[in-house]
């Protein structure tokens, strides 16, 4: 398969590392300081987007003109960044993701399917933690879970609390970012009711995780016919139980 890569960073890098290992030709690997390349660049049979927000419109003229399926993971996007994403759906078969662990995506179904329950009796806080590097917060991933739990945003999220805020509220949620080190990701769920507590927790050791199933996933996005997918939607074959585990 011929692959454009698009974002040089940490990333990217390790995308690109990834796709050599597979045998899979890279076509290019641009970023924002080269991404004038695209209005001339052929096409490719998959593009593996970990770049910036400010590259989506070269990369959605690139993929209207090409019909080249598109994989993203970049985080940073607005909800107009999202809708544009959505409508490249109509033309390719489009996957995003915050994050391409196996891990989060099962976690993101638990919390869709038990999520309702656990609402009506516990009170929920999310607490994620991160590289010092990290420019956004809080995480991509963060935010995906949040959805898969609220996904009508019923909850109002808090980011801090301070001084005399008064009593926690039942229609709240906390969302706290940590940051420091070099730590890949830590994403914990507490629910917390009367005199129990639930944690869910998940904790990627490496970056690799992420590349690796990223890259796999586009293997599986190729096949597909144009739509907005998720990472769901590729792992798992039908509501049931039936599924496509990434290995």
């Amino acid at each position: 398969m011929k692959i454009l890569l698009t974002g040089g960073g940490r990333m990217g890098r390790m995308v690109q590392e990834e796709v050599r290992q597979k045998g899979w030709e890279v076509l290019a690997v641009l970023d924002k300081e080269n991404a004038g390349r695209l209005a001339e660049l052929q096409r490719a049979d998959l593009v593996l987007d970990f770049s910036h927000p400010d590259m989506l419109e070269p990369l959605q003229a690139y993929v209207r003109r090409t019909q080249t399926p598109l994989l993203s993971g970049t985080t940073g996007y607005d909800e107009a960044g999202l809708a544009r994403l959505r409508a490249l759906g109509e033309v390719v078969p489009v996957l995003y993701s915050a994050n391409y662990s196996l891990g989060i995506a099962l976690l993101g179904r638990m919390l869709r399917q038990f999520g309702p329950a656990l609402l009506e009796s516990f009170e929920p806080e999310l607490v994620e933690k991160h590289h010092r590097l990290k420019a956004d917060a809080p995480s991509g991933t963060a935010i995906l879970l949040a959805d898969a739990l609220d996904p009508d945003r019923q909850l109002r999220r808090v980011s801090g609390r301070e001084g005399f805020c008064g009593q926690r509220s039942r229609s709240e949620m906390g969302m706290f970012s940590v940051r420091g080190g070099t730590v890949a990701g830590e994403h914990t769920l507490y629910f917390f009711g009367e005199d129990e507590t639930i944690t869910l927790s998940h904790t990627a050791a490496s970056r690799r995780i992420f590349a690796a199933g990223a890259v796999k996933a586009g293997s599986l996005l190729v096949r597909r016919s144009p739509g907005f997918y998720t990472l769901e939607d590729i792992l798992f074959a039908s509501p049931k139980e039936e599924r496509t585990v990434l290995g």
